[in-house]
């Protein structure tokens, strides 16, 4: 059984036994923001600027955590190393921030000392993640347009973090109906591209990178970390509206989140994009990445992949 802590609200528990509370905002309203990085080589990747957006989220839902962004980047290092024993040396992380105003007033009652924030630091090894995603390092993966569109920024504003995040899910569930390893990537109100369910997309047209713009998105970590990479290669970046049409005009088109940083899409809408294979703008990105993150992420999903079945079979409660 796993040894792993988590931090919860001001302790360090035993992660089998952080509960939140059935009155917590976040289970009666999705009011809850969250971030969501990972370790590279052991050191936490663009911690602070998940950070600065956790707290941009956080200022915009109107909730305080009770923590400085300080405080809460010594917790999140501090969480990190007392779970660092629990694996071999060689694993990196999942590191997940959850944060909420906490339960409800009206049930206040029911907590001695009453009611405060919600704040939960967590650390994941990455070996189920990036062990099952190794596949489509290699061989790509199908974009597709769901019938669920994206959240219209004047309802949601979609650059906020939070866990209301149904649409997401709609869109997941709608892409699996349509095969295996789809995946779907919403429209705006407008009809452009927006992005997908917890990652951002781009297209290369005659070497030239173009991303949606950025209103109607999440402004991703590693959307930007791919930007500036782009950009010290000398190939040019711009934000567009971006339709159905571009994307099957495009020469190479992918997906980047921070777990797997960046893959390449093989298909458009049953189309395929390019030949099919890693276009040689993706490519160079690719590896300006590995060098920017220090290791060499699809290496180590092949490496997790062979380990998957054994990890999972140890983490399991033995039999009594």
């Amino acid at each position: 059984m796993s040894e792993r802590v988590v931090y919860f609200s001001g302790q360090y528990v035993p992660e089998h036994e952080a509960r939140v509370s059935v009155y917590d905002s976040a289970l009666m309203f999705g009011d809850m923001a969250f971030e969501m990085t990972r370790t590279f080589g052991g050191r936490p990747f663009q911690l602070r600027e998940h950070l600065d957006r956790l707290y941009a989220t956080l200022r915009l839902i109107e909730t305080d955590p009770g923590l400085s962004i300080d405080q809460l980047e010594r917790i999140t290092r501090e969480t990190l190393d007392r779970n660092r024993g629990t694996e071999p040396v060689d694993v990196d992380w999942l590191i997940m921030h959850d944060v909420s105003r906490g339960p409800l007033e009206w049930y206040a009652s029911a907590f001695e000392g009453g009611v405060k924030p919600t704040v939960v630091v967590t650390c994941w090894p990455l070996i189920v993640h990036m062990g099952r995603f190794a596949p489509n390092y290699r061989t790509g993966v199908h974009l597709a347009i769901p019938a669920q569109p994206a959240m219209p920024a004047h309802l949601l504003d979609p650059k906020a973090k939070t866990r209301s995040r149904l649409h997401y899910r709609n869109a997941m569930l709608q892409s699996k109906r349509l095969g295996e390893n789809i995946w779907p990537l919403l429209l705006d109100p407008d009809g452009f591209l927006a992005e997908g369910p917890g990652w951002n997309v781009f297209l290369v047209k005659d070497g030239v990178l173009f991303s949606p713009e950025n209103r109607n998105i999440l402004r991703g970590v590693s959307r930007g970390v791919t930007c500036t990479l782009a950009e010290k290669l000398g190939i040019e970046v711009r934000e567009a509206n971006l339709g159905r049409y571009e994307a099957l005009q495009a020469d190479e088109m992918f997906c980047t989140a921070t777990t797997y940083c960046l893959v390449h899409a093989t298909t458009f809408e049953g189309q395929t994009i390019g030949d099919g294979e890693p276009g040689p703008v993706f490519q160079r990105l690719t590896e300006a990445w590995k060098k920017h993150a220090g290791v060499d992420m699809v290496a180590q999903a092949e490496a997790y992949a062979k380990r998957v079945e054994d990890w999972e079979a140890r983490q399991r409660p033995s039999g009594g």
